[in-house]
């Protein structure tokens, strides 16, 4: 299931890349607003993950809240953009914070990133591993807290 929802992760990600919304160069979009290629991306957050116990409910909360919109990937994943992020939300029998959100960042450096985290006080909880669209890894910071990066 783990795989599985990195898959639909991923293709959001690379279907936004292939849209051009991410590409190799800065760009304007259409409205004339800069977009971030992912040399851009390096080290800022890339995607976030949601837990939620009821799919329509949250959608509906984010989309009239904030305006969000949402890309369905069967009935247990959700993304979402805010014109700027792109996020997901994946259903659970019930929210822990302690692991979710998933802050997912990017890096250009996947193992020398993996090697900082350790340096700097972090346990990788999940080494790298690959799936469709790249790499990864999971790791907590000195308080607990899991993130994970990813590369191409």
């Amino acid at each position: 299931m783990k795989i599985f929802l990195m898959a639909l992760l991923i293709s959001c990600i690379c279907v936004s890349v292939q849209a051009g919304e991410i590409g190799d160069e800065t760009e304007e979009t259409s409205e004339g607003e800069a977009t971030m290629n992912l040399a851009d991306q390096d080290r800022r957050i890339n995607y976030i993950e949601f837990l939620t116990t009821d799919m329509d409910a949250t959608k509906k909360f984010y989309s009239e809240l904030f305006g969000w919109e949402f890309t369905d990937y069967g009935s247990d994943y959700s993304s979402f953009t805010d014109g700027q992020l792109f996020g997901g939300f994946v259903m659970a029998e019930e929210v822990k914070t302690v692991s979710h959100p998933l802050i997912v960042l990017f890096s250009t450096d996947l193992e020398g990133i993996r090697d900082k985290v350790v340096e700097s006080g972090g346990k990788v909880v999940q080494d790298i591993y690959e799936f469709p669209g790249g790499r990864r890894f999971h790791f907590t910071d000195p308080s607990g807290n899991e993130l994970a990066i990813w590369a191409e």
